[in-house]
């Protein structure tokens, strides 16, 4: 019985050293995203958003779909997601907010006072209510969802925004 109970301890003891050695793998395999990491993804994005800032008008009036395919053409991938009013004075729900950073970017940018490249989509119509719990429940992260809740609403006008350099004073909306 005592060498079953030896065995027993010992296996858990093993047990647990070993989820301990995998997770500092994981940890130390893990790296924090650093400023030259954001400055990469900067400059990787924003070039291709840069390419369809020229040709936007062609989208508006247009579903959203053909704006969406746009950018997975160019490998342009939205991260997050966030809505917004018109303006101050209505309530009513209008404007998509698309970001291409990551959550793990986003304290990185933050820190450094980079920029966060970004998309402003108004609609033509109201976007329903029911878009402040998807974003909830989702935690803002695009998904497929998403992409078909927006699919067939028309597009007013794009507003892109924080393009002029991670780091620039420059804070022209184009």
């Amino acid at each position: 019985m005592i060498i079953l109970i030896f065995l027993v301890n010992n296996m858990k003891s093993l047990f647990l050293k070993t989820i301990l050695v995998l997770n500092l793998i994981f940890i130390y395999n893990c790296k924090a995203q650093t400023a030259n990491d954001y400055i990469a993804f900067y400059n990787d994005v924003v070039p291709k958003l840069n390419t369809i800032v020229s040709n936007k008008t062609q989208f508006y009036g247009q579903n959203f779909s053909n704006f969406y395919n746009e950018l997975q053409n160019k490998n342009i991938n939205i991260a997050i997601i966030g809505y917004d009013t018109k303006d101050d004075i209505d309530p009513k729900l209008y404007v998509l907010k698309l970001y291409f950073n990551t959550v793990s970017m986003w304290g990185v940018a933050s820190d450094n006072s980079f920029w966060f490249p970004s998309v402003n989509i108004y609609f033509e119509n109201e976007i329903p209510a029911q878009i402040i719990d998807m974003v909830r429940q989702y935690q803002g992260q695009w998904n497929l969802v998403f992409e078909q809740f927006f699919a067939n609403r028309k597009i007013e006008k794009i507003k892109f925004i924080s393009i002029n350099g991670y780091n620039s004073s420059d804070k022209t909306v184009k």
